[in-house]
């Protein structure tokens, strides 16, 4: 047990100047009691050494009353206490005492057991930064791409704006603030792309917004890592929880009406990030990637019609596609961590989903198994077993990139408003609606986990279609109006 006293002091001087310090003899009252009105308290504690260090004590004064010097002197000594037998960790709990400005609290006895038992050493004052390092290095079953993406989001946002701050003094509003600076940042680009001068512009090529969806992924990485700092009883609260942040969501997908176009052209500008290709746009790109792409055709066809993602389509097993029957089972996909290729399987309600094909994909497959058995022909042994149902003309599976960049080409190429690849799948849901399918086909085609996704993502798109302006117009009608009769 830590040895330590409680003294009381003055600052009296005696006849030559010279502090007369617990001798005062007006600090005691006759009959030798202590003085209530004269002096203060403090306290003294020995503290732990390292062999063959000097002597550290602990001093503190200007208590008003002695329970208050032996209340402190008590809580240091239960501080130390919690090093039990070793040595190592008391010196370093009494490291941390010495470094304590005199009249700011003692560390609280909780959050110091938690760091010990944790093994971080006590006298240390882990930063943001340094946690959120050895927690990602520490966790283990991280498929890549969500390695990748933790650690973009620690080293571009967190740690930049986070580290310095030691992790159990982090608060809300230091998130505020980290958020408001990078919607700052957000600004800043925009507004230098807008600027008439090239050189501003020039200065933020390449430089990328973060979006709201974004700022909610950095949001989550942050909150799992702290989590787990109170799993690890390194903090009792987690602040990232309780931020607020706009929605996340992602913009809605929109047709593009004749009007939509005519403005596009005009302007340049679109009504949505997203946007859905007519029927008879779709036709017209389709008729032109069969005669300028037939190795992709097929790919884009399905796409189209049937709702599948880029990887689904890319990493669709030869296996899972019987035209016989015209049907296709979705079980796996093929993403990219950076620029590698990766192959794993689905999640969730699109995992192992089923559908059938209408004639003309079914046709369109056909005519690629053909093509794709000349291919094989030619190259005879050399020709790779990959088991997937789309390949290059060598047999080696198609970079999921590659499918998006010939898409892109072949759609500039047409002259049709922009629209992303992945807008292929928005299309299927748009006509699978047009053709009198409900929001529960809808959800089954594209393999949504609820409802509330399928009617969250489509009902911009389905106020756009004809039939339910008919709808409306039915509606409407119902109401009888004198003034529009005469």
């Amino acid at each position: 047990m830590a040895r330590g006293s409680v003294t009381k002091r003055c600052s009296c001087r005696d006849e030559k100047g010279a502090k007369v310090g617990a001798s005062c003899p007006q600090l005691r009252r006759p009959n030798g009691t202590w003085a209530p009105g004269h002096g203060w308290w403090g306290y003294q504690l020995e503290l732990p050494v390292s062999p063959g260090e000097r002597r550290r004590q602990l001093r503190r004064s200007g208590f008003a009353t002695r329970s208050a010097a032996d209340s402190q002197l008590n809580e240091a000594k239960a501080l130390l206490a919690l090093a039990g037998d070793d040595n190592d960790v008391a010196v370093q709990i009494a490291t941390l005492l010495l470094g304590i400005k005199p009249g700011r609290p003692l560390p609280d006895r909780n959050v110091l057991a938690r760091r010990i038992g944790a093994g971080i050493a006590a006298a240390s004052d882990t930063t943001v930064g340094d946690y959120l390092d050895n927690w990602l290095a520490a966790r283990r079953g991280l498929a890549e791409s969500t390695r990748r993406g933790y650690g973009s989001h620690i080293t571009q946002h967190l740690r930049p704006h986070l580290g310095h701050i030691p992790i159990g003094r982090l608060r809300n509003t230091h998130l505020r603030g980290m958020f408001d600076a990078i919607g700052d940042r957000n600004v800043a680009i925009e507004t230098a792309r807008q600027n008439d001068n090239p050189e501003t512009r020039a200065h933020v090529t390449g430089m990328r917004t973060v979006g709201p969806a974004a700022m909610h992924r950095i949001r989550a990485t942050l909150r799992k890592a702290l989590n787990d700092a109170i799993r690890d009883r390194l903090i009792d609260f987690n602040p990232a929880t309780h931020l607020e942040l706009p929605s996340g969501r992602s913009p809605k997908p929109r047709v593009w009406t004749p009007r939509a176009v005519e403005h596009w052209r005009a302007t340049g500008q679109q009504p949505s990030p997203v946007m859905v290709w007519t029927p008879a746009q779709a036709g017209q790109f389709l008729d032109y990637a069969e005669d300028n792409d037939p190795d992709l055709y097929a790919m884009f066809l399905l796409i189209l019609h049937r709702g599948l993602r880029r990887g689904e389509a890319v990493g669709l097993p030869d296996a899972n596609i019987d035209l016989d029957t015209a049907t296709v089972v979705v079980a796996q996909q093929i993403t990219t961590c950076g620029h590698t290729p990766i192959t794993k399987d689905i999640k969730g309600n699109a995992n192992h989903r089923l559908f059938r094909l209408d004639t003309s994909t079914q046709a369109a497959m056909r005519t690629y198994q053909t093509r794709r058995a000349r291919w094989q022909a030619n190259a005879g042994p050399n020709w790779p077993a990959t088991g997937l149902y789309f390949v290059q003309p060598d047999g080696r599976p198609w970079h999921p990139q590659t499918i998006s960049k010939r898409f892109k080409k072949l759609a500039a190429a047409t002259d049709l408003p922009p629209i992303r690849l992945h807008d292929l799948r928005h299309g299927a849901a748009t006509y699978l609606k047009a053709a009198g399918g409900d929001l529960k086909d809808i959800q089954e085609l594209l393999g949504h986990s609820s409802l509330t996704i399928t009617s969250d993502t489509y009902t911009s798109i389905i106020i756009d279609l004809a039939t339910e302006r008919a709808k409306a117009q039915a509606a409407a009608d119902l109401v009888p109006r004198h003034r529009l009769a005469s």
